[in-house]
């Protein structure tokens, strides 16, 4: 890996895409009109002239002829053609070049293999940065870096991401932007030909830009150096780890996607904890964590404060989070006195967890309720459920109630010394719910859809820091 070059590729100042066409609505040249920099086009087929001169864009018949340095490139042509394309990006001296084009040794092809054997050979004499092949490349929202028209801009972030699949990078930035997560760099390198993921977690390693990296990983092609960086990782910063084709079938379907080889979902989970890595099994489990670490103060312990707004959900609640093994423990005597001074048990009950139906309309009330369970000295988080089809019964009468209690909400995050998350129960209220949580998340207030998802969250984030002996 030639680190300078690559570097150059993830910050670049010049930027051209190889091929793009109008049959894929310019997507690249599209994609790249955030860009701080210069973008140029490179395509010689007449027919696609007029609609990239009709995006602004300077095109040129050859790399070799934009007049100044080049320093990532996009490739987007027929595969046969894809060795001339790199053969001119290492003569130009491009600091790195992401292949979309796909038929390599995914494919199971003597043809596809040989192809792609043919670049790794081209790129390793040269010290090239190939990103890909079959991938979507870099997202650096910093500078407007994209592989997708739908991908936010301008705002950065403090996670990095890497995946073997360009659809996971995608949907981790579209999903995690609704989570308040915003990212710092990412990359979708595919079939991995030339840089692996060893490569790419050892540059978001050293990246002062980037605090916490997740990864979607089907397999890698150096075990024993990507394990040796992933301990050295996770002594610096979390790593959240995904791995793809853990059942039989994902295992079969991996080597017609990427071309990987996988390992043992049995040895490679083993691995990974012994590395210090933490292990999600999904996107959502993924956002959830990230989100958690982002959001939530270092946790002191295991015991949590949960407050429900209903009987049965002050049950169900303690159930998800007792099998996350998180604690509801005896709050402290002086909790119980002042709950007693005001607490109507008729309908509810200040044991814990709390079922607060009586006094959940209440905005002040709940407020309440949550200052005096922060400074007890038994509980170390605190969860708070907001139950729609409850509330709603209210905001159709008072129209700025939403924004009031979110605003409240925000207000008590703020100066609570503890970490607390909110789980929405939506109910058939999905729309509704949808923006609630983006309002809680400008706030800083972190919501989960469901208990299990936020145990799970919160648990994760709790072993995390325990192990690492951090409990400020």
């Amino acid at each position: 890996m030639n680190k300078g070059a690559l570097d150059r590729a993830f910050n670049p100042r010049c930027v051209a895409v190889v091929g793009d066409k109008m049959g894929n609505g310019y997507v690249w040249l599209r994609s790249m009109s955030t860009f701080r920099g210069k973008v140029y086009s490179v395509q010689i087929d007449p027919q696609e002239l007029p609609g990239i001169e009709r995006l602004g864009i300077e095109n040129y018949s050859s790399l070799l002829e934009i007049p100044e340095s080049v320093d990532y490139v996009v490739v987007a042509v027929p595969r046969s053609v894809v060795p001339r394309i790199v053969s001119d990006c290492i003569r130009k001296g491009v600091g790195g070049a992401t292949i979309f084009t796909s038929g390599f040794a995914e494919t199971n092809t003597r043809e596809g293999k040989d192809l792609e054997d043919a670049l790794a050979k081209m790129a390793k004499e040269a010290d090239f940065n190939i990103i890909g092949p079959n991938c979507m490349g870099i997202f650096n929202p910093k500078i407007g870096i994209r592989h997708d028209v739908n991908q936010y801009h301008g705002e950065a972030g403090p996670v990095g991401f890497i995946s073997q699949s360009g659809t996971h990078a995608i949907l981790f930035s579209l999903v995690g932007a609704c989570n308040g997560i915003r990212i710092s760099k990412s990359v979708s390198y595919g079939n991995g030909v030339v840089l692996d993921s060893t490569d790419y977690l050892e540059y978001l390693a050293q990246d002062q830009e980037t605090e916490i990296i997740g990864m979607y990983i089907e397999g890698v092609k150096e075990g024993t150096r990507f394990l040796h960086c992933l301990s050295e990782t996770t002594r610096k910063k979390p790593v959240l780890v995904w791995k793809g084709g853990k059942a039989e079938e994902g295992y079969r379907a991996i080597s017609c996607h990427t071309g990987s080889m996988a390992s043992s979902p049995t040895i490679w989970r083993s691995m990974i904890r012994q590395c210090g890595a933490i292990e999600v099994d999904n996107l959502d489990q993924m956002i959830d964590c990230v989100k958690a670490f982002l959001y939530l103060k270092a946790p002191l312990g295991s015991s949590v404060g949960l407050v429900a707004q209903s009987g049965g959900q002050s049950v169900v609640i303690a159930d998800a989070f007792a099998q996350a093994g998180l604690t509801a423990p005896m709050l402290s005597r002086s909790t119980y006195r002042e709950f007693a001074s005001f607490f109507n048990i008729i309908g509810g009950n200040y044991l814990n967890p709390l079922d607060i139906s009586w006094h959940a309309p209440s905005i002040d009330d709940s407020i309440r309720i949550l200052n005096i369970l922060s400074t007890d000295e038994n509980v170390d988080s605190l969860v708070l459920e907001l139950s729609l089809p409850f509330l709603s019964q209210i905001w159709d009468y008072y129209p700025s109630y939403v924004d009031t209690l979110v605003k409240a909400l925000g207000d008590f995050k703020d100066r609570c010394p503890k970490s607390f998350m909110i789980v929405i129960s939506s109910g058939q209220l999905e729309v509704e719910a949808l923006g609630i949580r983006k309002k809680l998340i400008d706030k800083g207030v972190p919501s989960f859809p469901n208990f299990e998802r936020a145990a799970k969250a919160l648990r994760t984030v709790t072993e995390y820091y325990r192990s690492c002996g951090d409990s400020d």
